[in-house]
């Protein structure tokens, strides 16, 4: 599949001829000059033109329409990536309308139902934009609401395997390891993974109230080893002291089994959200995705009628045209476009080094005839 294609229109110019004859030169010159290049007929409706002050009017309002249209366009698909990767899910296609992409664009269908041809062309431009909009805006609460539960995630995971110097310590400890008792209380000491000799060797000798041989490795980690040490209560806080000054962290932890039930409870609910939301979201933007690619086409056919008047002028006579050059075949193809748009002598074309380009300003390539770029990726 292309992921880029050229929309295009040519002027219907020379006396008696239509835009059939023209399509059919253009096949032609294709095929002989450019047979890999995919060619497709654009099919634009014969839309309400209105006055040529208000299609210029309008003109300036599609170039930045269009940015963020496409844009939203490409922020779907995106996300539906991210979406598929986080859920270990192959990559499809995406479809519009339940056809491919470029199946849509190279198949593309006015829809009468939802945009009547009748009507202004403002008030066209007008629907997609808010459309688009909405679903920009909806887009923007489900994402965050997903990456809420991602933050969560992570902010426990980060807990669950940082560092031993900060990380939850619970599922690290097992009952047996811990001591207490009346008088006995057993501490959870930080030990530097280099200085295990030096606590071994000292941590008896840190207070005259320490268990002998009740020190035990629990686990390491890169930098730190967990030790468990076991002494009288009343001399935690000297215990403590003496340890943080020999470079020993004791951190404050006390083992509870429902408190541990509670959090792996909540690890897992929280998974089962992010699931589910992944899930839905996904789904959304599939279909979203669709209705934002539909809707921009549509707004391509109103930006080639736009644009063919105030290059060609009226009344409206034009071929538009889908295709999609290999990059070595873009000069070629180019060359073929410009022969068939003959000498355009509109009143309404400027020269590229005129400030904006007649109809869609800067944002349109520049050539005798209407031609910009659809990237679908």
């Amino acid at each position: 599949m292309a992921t880029r294609y050229w929309i295009v229109s040519l002027p219907v110019q020379t006396p008696g001829a239509t835009a059939s004859s023209l399509w059919a030169r253009l096949q032609d010159s294709i095929s002989r000059h450019s047979f890999d290049t995919p060619l497709y007929r654009f099919n634009v409706p014969d839309l309400r033109v209105g006055t040529l002050d208000s299609l210029l009017a309008l003109s300036d309002d599609l170039v930045k329409s269009n940015v963020f249209v496409e844009g939203v366009s490409h922020k779907i698909r995106r996300q539906i990536e991210e979406l598929e990767r986080a859920g270990g899910v192959e990559s499809g296609a995406l479809t519009v309308d339940g056809v491919p992409v470029d199946t849509y664009l190279t198949r593309f269908v006015w829809d009468e139902g939802k945009y009547p041809t009748m009507s202004p062309l403002k008030e066209i431009v007008g629907s997609i934009q808010s459309q688009v909009a909405k679903i920009e805006d909806d887009m923007k609460v489900r994402a965050a609401e997903y990456n809420n539960v991602r933050s969560q995630l992570s902010a426990i995971n980060r807990k669950q395997s940082g560092s031993l110097a900060v990380r939850d310590l619970s599922n690290l400890v097992k009952p047996e390891d811990m001591v207490t008792s009346e008088h006995l209380v057993t501490l959870l000491a930080i030990v530097p993974k280099y200085s295990q000799k030096d606590w071994l060797s000292s941590y008896e000798s840190l207070d005259t109230f320490v268990v002998p041989r009740s020190s035990k490795k629990l686990y390491e980690d890169n930098e730190y080893a967990l030790y468990t040490v076991t002494l009288f209560a009343k001399v935690v806080d000297n215990f403590k002291v003496r340890a943080r000054e020999k470079g020993f962290q004791v951190r404050d932890f006390e083992y509870s089994p429902e408190a541990q039930e509670s959090r792996k409870e909540e690890l897992d609910k929280l998974l089962q959200d992010q699931e589910a939301r992944r899930a839905s979201l996904l789904q959304w933007c599939y279909a979203s995705y669709s209705e934002v690619f539909s809707s921009w086409m549509h707004f391509c056919a109103v930006r080639v009628f736009v644009e063919s008047i105030l290059r060609y002028g009226l009344p409206p006579s034009f071929l538009s045209a889908v295709l999609a050059p290999s990059q070595k075949g873009e000069k070629k193809v180019r060359s073929i476009l410009e022969e068939l748009s003959g000498n355009v002598h509109s009143i309404y074309w400027k020269s590229e080094d005129d400030v904006g380009v007649a109809g869609l300003g800067g944002e349109t390539e520049a050539h005798p005839y209407v031609s910009f770029t659809i990237n679908l990726v």
